[in-house]
């Protein structure tokens, strides 16, 4: 089994990383479970994110288990090494037939999940589709078996590390994790207007969409904000609250789950170890 670590997810680097991942070293699997509902106990996600054939019984090529999983093939226009364009799966999987056979469902499942896939684990490319996802989706009834929450953690950890770099400009993972972590933790923070909310917890903020106008001034106030901050102005204890708990969903607080809180261990999402 391969539960998140409470560890702040350091990667073995410079100060500047450890200080960027420490000052959310909060964000943990509990918030992973709490705010998107992700599971995070099961298997770890790993693999290879080349040869599949390793994966492919009578090592078939794997563009030829891509076409057996999915049904169709992307134009070579449409591929770039291991990955396919997004646009490519929204257009062709956009939406399931109403009259569609089980094997048709399936397909738009499997495609549907590897382009869920780019939300939890997105890249600063933002519009390919990695097929390191195939020996996943072609058992769909073991995707409920896997860590998720750990890995998009894990993940989430190494791209702050790698923008603390000063020669990094963007910064890639789960960001809406990130933000939701900041609106649920620090009041100071949050929009106006979201006080109901539901399971999952992050689902509060579902309608926000902040404005794109006066960016420079905006990021001054924020900064300003964060360096007058106090410690009673963070919510140390979120999930204590009985108008939380009230909406966590029942599993999330079975014994078997609330163990996992506890554990020092690994995150791991195929060669990132965190």
């Amino acid at each position: 089994m391969c539960s998140p670590s409470n560890a702040s997810g350091a990667c073995g680097g410079s100060r500047a990383c450890d200080s960027m991942t420490d000052t959310f070293r909060s964000c943990r699997w509990l918030d992973v479970a709490y705010q998107l509902g992700l599971p995070v106990d099961g298997s770890y996600v790993s693999g290879c994110l080349s040869e599949f054939y390793i994966y492919i019984q009578g090592g078939r090529p794997a563009w030829v288990w891509f076409q057996e999983l999915l049904g169709v093939v992307p134009p070579p226009s449409q591929v770039q090494k291991y990955a396919v364009n997004c646009s490519w799966f929204q257009e062709t999987f956009g939406e399931c037939p109403k009259v569609a056979d089980d094997e048709t469902v399936r397909r738009y499942a499997r495609a549907y999940i590897m382009m869920l896939g780019t939300q939890l684990f997105a890249d600063k490319s933002g519009n390919r589709i990695h097929i390191r996802w195939l020996p996943y989706v072609a058992r769909l009834e073991e995707m409920g078996t896997y860590s998720w929450g750990s890995a998009a953690l894990a993940w989430l950890y190494r791209c702050m590390c790698r923008v603390a770099n000063r020669h990094v400009v963007k910064l890639a993972g789960l960001l809406q994790l990130l933000q939701f972590w900041i609106f649920w933790r620090f009041p100071r923070f949050r929009p106006e207007g979201y006080e109901t909310f539901s399971w999952p917890l992050a689902s509060r903020w579902s309608g926000y969409n902040p404005s794109g106008s006066e960016k420079g001034p905006r990021v001054q106030m924020w900064r300003l904000r964060i360096d007058r901050l106090q410690d009673r102005e963070f919510i140390w204890m979120l999930y204590t609250t009985l108008d939380v708990l009230q909406d966590v969903h029942p599993e999330a607080l079975e014994p078997r789950h609330m163990a996992l809180w506890r554990y020092v261990t690994s995150l791991i999402y195929f060669a990132v170890t965190e």
